[in-house]
């Protein structure tokens, strides 16, 4: 099947406003017509924005996750009935693994599927030396498409004549619409933006994002997605769906454990799990499962409500103990020790390790992960691991194990570990990805039939 209109917005570098433009686009796009949103790189907040947007899961593409072929395979299966595809960048569009590669990075995204790039520039107090930036970015990597320029953070109608004139005339790259510089801010915490959960009414929310982006000429946008060539692309899944195995595994989302890739979820579906989700942090109990699969999130700021739900505590307690899976990713794991201690205060958690997670001012852990499992991971024993990290939090005392996977590249628990044990239970700061790690679906199943048995 042939791939359908697409188009990249990346950005000249961080906080040039992809995200809000990025959504903005698509909420507008959507009204009539089925849009796709893609994010790459390894995040979750920006893709619950473009689903707000779209009221349709956004996908993360990752070249430092997946080879080209099953990014193109996941890209392929989940545009199979859109209508366009918009897939916003991650930090400056070359930016990626290293210093000179493509890994990791948007342009490398944009070649791979073989997509047009709008280019979102920061132009405050910018004219000439906004075409400067431009033409810099266009001669880096003639094989980058860059089809249009987005100013940002325009001033006024004067400077918007100049800046637009300068960049069309210098460079031969059309701006394709302006913002005005904005007073508001969206709300942000320590790991970035609030959640959609948070952020307030969501349909507030796109109205005004559609707002700030109305200056841009989505028409002209609609062209330019066209443009992009022919591609054949596959459309069946990315995992090998297998038989029910009559196995529950228990998924909590809500404000707390909000960070899942939709692939993870999809990946236990296909390894024949039926998933269930739940929400602790409104009081809601553990359903009756065979194994728990937690993300991360924010345990920590709604830590006295986690704390005042022993039916989820001492549930997941009590599955660990009777052999159950129960598999924790950087929140997830906070909510399995002792306890979590922030804001100066200390909230009891499911007891499950020995130890107390503890919010630091300083960032502990962001970076792309390598680690490879050791021979006590009942999971992936042996397996090379590549994940991302990004938390605020330690754990105190450091346990002494065992852990189930040496860390490579990353922080990791400490002393080069991460992935802390016991029984049937393990809670990480990794977030894997179910196509980055193939048998991460599979082994979740049949270590959650194992402990049934």
């Amino acid at each position: 099947m042939s791939a359908p209109p697409r188009l990249v917005i990346a950005g000249a570098g961080s906080g040039v406003g992809k995200t809000v433009i990025a959504t903005g686009l698509m909420s507008r796009l959507s009204r009539d017509r089925r849009v796709q949103g893609y994010k790459v790189g390894p995040d979750f907040i920006d893709p619950m924005y473009h689903a707000a947007a779209t009221d349709r899961p956004s996908r993360n593409l990752d070249s430092f996750f997946m080879d080209r072929g099953t990014l193109i395979n996941l890209f392929g299966w989940s545009s199979r009935d859109a209508d366009l595809a918009v897939v916003e960048g991650v930090r400056g569009l070359y930016d990626g693994l290293t210093a000179t590669g493509d890994t990791g990075s948007t342009a490398e995204i944009a070649k791979f599927i073989r997509a047009p790039v709008v280019l979102v520039v920061n132009a405050r107090s910018l004219a000439k030396s906004a075409a400067a930036h431009v033409l810099g970015f266009k001669m880096l990597d003639p094989g980058v498409n860059i089809e249009a320029v987005i100013l940002n953070n325009i001033s006024g109608d004067r400077h918007r004549r100049k800046a637009v004139e300068a960049v069309e005339s210098l460079t031969g790259i059309e701006v394709v619409g302006t913002i005005e510089r904005q007073r508001e801010r969206l709300p942000e915490r320590h790991l970035g933006l609030m959640t959609m959960d948070e952020a307030g009414d969501a349909g507030a929310l796109m109205r005004r994002m559609e707002e700030l982006v109305a200056d841009v000429d989505v028409g002209r946008l609609m062209e330019i997605a066209r443009s992009a060539p022919q591609m054949e692309m596959p459309t069946a899944p990315p995992f090998e769906v297998q038989e029910a195995k009559g196995i529950t595994m228990a998924v909590p989302r809500d404000r707390s454990f909000c960070f899942y890739y939709q692939e993870n979820l999809e990946a236990l579906r296909a390894a024949g799990a039926e998933v269930v989700t739940f929400r602790p942090t409104d009081g809601e109990g553990l359903p009756d499962c065979d194994g728990v699969y937690m993300g991360g999130g924010y345990p920590e700021v709604h830590a006295e409500r986690l704390a005042s739900n022993g039916d989820f505590l001492d549930g997941l307690r009590q599955l660990s103990e009777d052999g159950g899976l129960v598999n924790g990713e950087c929140g997830g794991m906070m909510a399995m020790c002792r306890s979590i201690s922030a804001f100066g205060r200390e909230h009891r958690m499911a007891g499950i390790f020995d130890a107390r997670a503890t919010l630091t001012p300083d960032r502990q852990g962001l970076a792309y992960v390598e680690a490879k499992g050791t021979g006590d991971n009942f999971l992936f024993p042996g397996t090379d691991i590549r994940a991302h990290e990004f938390h605020y939090s330690k754990l105190e005392p450091l346990p002494p194990g065992p852990y189930g996977f040496s860390v490579l590249r990353g922080t990791g628990i400490g002393a080069s570990m991460d992935g802390i044990m016991v029984r049937r239970s393990m809670g990480t700061y990794m977030h894997q990805h179910a196509l980055a790690n193939r048998a991460w679906g599979t082994s979740m199943v049949r270590v959650a039939a194992e402990g049934r048995s």
